[in-house]
């Protein structure tokens, strides 16, 4: 038996024989040709090709479920559409050159800007650009890819997958995947997960070799077993058939409440991106949407989206999932989400700087749109408000005078509200923490962001792959911190949530209930494992479990007062940053 180690990015056990997937090489001719017009002629049927292709890709992940996933090939759709990288192609072509030789060259200058950035998120989007480098490549020589899989069910192996080799391949003859590259925040680590399936990346010891052979993929324990010994076989094997039952168990607990042992009852909903999460919400029987991150429209929009765009979004939201409450959290562009149409200036430091509630706040037309759109779509089902990177009170009575002004303007207007929005904030900095009492008494909820909160808490770039070691999601700074805002809230009857990543870890689900959290919002896939936690637990147990919240149907709020004249004033607009691909990704 031969043991090999890599990242895992989903747990379970797949059992079977390996194929090695082999990518065609590519000869590309690099001789100077006569006839430029017909390679430009070349190029641009195998871009309408290529482009048709994604959009198959798109209707099909549509059709079976996953419009997570949809995203990346409308993204892709998009980026052949992109000016820049067609013209620099073409530019390619009219000094003589193949159309083999300018999708290699032009596309390849396109993947190495995203990895000469800082930022692995973007560095990881150049397996975007390479994988429709290879998609145009296979159109121009004419090879025929869908025979790659082979015909039985397997382990898959490869160097690396692109987003469209992952959703081509056949689910039934999968059984995990394995690459020697690859990275977490790849979108075929996406696919991956949006599957289920078990999958381990940056495997080094990969090779051709292996195909063929009889192998256990233990996700668990991020490791491949080739040819492994009885005793291997039968541990592992009895591991997965525990798996299954597991599965089958939690989708027992649709219907059922969200209670612990000793009667304390937590809602646990959903963290999404937009409309096309919908069915992962109703399918995971999440109680609502506590996390609904509205910055998709406008990285999914050329300009500035109207008023209108956003109404028919946040209407789409709310209108499926009634009665069900939906929590959209105002725009949270900046930082490491940027949108070229913004104009924002580049910033040294820019998870520190111009983001969130701070460009809505010296952008009050900006603003008023998306508090019209979202007022509007309030007639629709049950809307809860909830604003980011909130650290002082002046800025919570600013953001509820203006969503007051066009309260006033859509009235006026005739236009019908709904009766009860809730109205919130996140709370992910320890000035927000620290502030909590006073913070309460102007809003509904809170919500604990705990991502941000820990960044800020442990200075600690969450960014940085140099700093995993010294990362600690757990740090006591950052639990101490959430307790006392949820102490702080229930002192002034406001409920308060996690939506971070920490609201999903099964080690902590205890601790946020004897805290008495009163909402947990995760992905939609860890909604039934949760509800299983919370079933199983009993606070009476505990040597002090934290009495739950009695939160009056409709809180008394102070009246807002008026900003102060420190407000910030309209940011300066840069001019306009480069970089085509930034929207597409982010």
């Amino acid at each position: 038996m031969q043991t090999f180690k890599g990242i895992k990015i989903v747990n379970g056990i797949a059992i079977g024989k390996i194929k090695f997937y082999k990518v065609p090489v590519y000869e590309v001719n690099e001789n100077l040709i006569n006839d430029i017009a017909a390679e430009l002629d070349r190029f641009e049927a195998a871009r309408v090709k290529v482009q048709q292709q994604q959009h198959a890709l798109f209707e099909k992940e549509v059709k079976e479920g996953r419009k997570d996933t949809a995203g990346i090939f409308e993204a892709h759709e998009l980026m052949l559409d992109d000016e820049d990288l067609i013209d620099s192609c073409k530019e390619i072509i009219g000094e003589s050159h193949t159309a083999e030789y300018a999708v290699r060259e032009g596309f390849e200058n396109a993947a190495q800007m995203f990895r000469d950035m800082n930022d692995p998120y973007f560095q990881a989007r150049s397996a975007d650009v390479i994988d429709l480098k290879n998609s145009m490549l296979d159109v121009l020589f004419g090879n025929d890819t869908d025979s790659l899989q082979g015909s039985e069910p397997s382990i898959l192996v490869a160097e690396d997958l692109a987003p469209s080799e992952t959703v081509k391949l056949d689910k039934n003859l999968l059984l995990g995947l394995v690459t020697r590259l690859g990275s977490s925040n790849s979108h075929t680590a996406i696919l991956a997960r949006s599957m289920n399936l078990p999958t381990l990346i940056q495997c080094p010891d990969v090779e051709e070799s292996w195909d063929g052979r009889f192998a256990i993929l233990d996700g668990y324990n991020s490791c491949l077993h080739i040819e492994p010994d009885q005793e291997t076989i039968e541990k592992l094997t009895a591991q997965h058939e525990d798996d299954l039952k597991k599965e089958a168990a939690l989708q027992e607990l649709k219907g059922k409440p969200s209670v612990t042992v000793d009667g304390r009852k937590v809602r646990l909903y959903a963290n999404i991106g937009g409309p096309k999460d919908i069915k992962a919400v109703i399918d995971n029987d999440a109680e609502g949407v506590g996390l609904f991150r509205s910055e998709f429209v406008y990285l999914n929009s050329k300009t500035d989206p109207t008023e209108d765009a956003q109404f028919a979004a946040y209407k789409e939201v709310l209108e499926k999932l009634a009665p069900r409450q939906v929590i959209i959290r105002t725009c949270d562009i900046g930082a490491d989400k940027t949108i070229d149409y913004m104009q924002l200036d580049k910033e040294d430091n820019p998870a520190l700087g111009f983001r969130a509630i701070r460009i809505c706040l010296s952008r009050v037309d900006f603003f008023k749109r998306q508090l019209r759109a979202l007022l509007r779509a309030s007639a629709y089902g049950n809307l809860g408000i909830m604003f980011p990177m909130i650290i002082s009170k002046w800025e919570v009575l600013e953001c509820k005078k203006i969503l007051d002004e066009c309260k006033a303007e859509l009235e006026s207007e005739g236009v019908k509200i709904g009766d009860k929005i809730e109205i919130g904030i996140m709370i992910e900095t320890p000035a927000a923490a620290l502030c909590a009492d006073e913070l309460a008494e102007e809003v509904d909820f809170f919500s604990l962001g705990t991502n941000d909160l820990t960044q800020y808490t442990c200075a600690i770039d969450r960014q940085s792959a140099n700093l995993e070691r010294f990362s600690d999601t757990h740090h006591p700074a950052v639990l101490r911190l959430i307790r006392e805002t949820i102490e702080a809230g229930h002192r002034h009857h406001t409920w308060v949530g996690i939506c971070g990543e920490l609201g999903a870890d099964p080690s902590l689900t205890e601790t946020f209930l004897s805290m008495g959290v009163d909402e947990l919002s995760v992905n939609p896939k860890s909604i039934l494992p949760l509800r299983g936690n919370v079933r199983k637990t009993d606070l009476s147990k505990l040597a002090k479990p934290a009495a739950a919240p009695v939160k009056p149907a409709e809180p008394v709020k102070p009246a807002p007062a008026p900003a102060p004249a420190h407000a910030p004033e309209s940011a300066a607009k840069s001019e306009k940053p480069k970089g085509f691909l930034g929207r597409l990704f982010s």
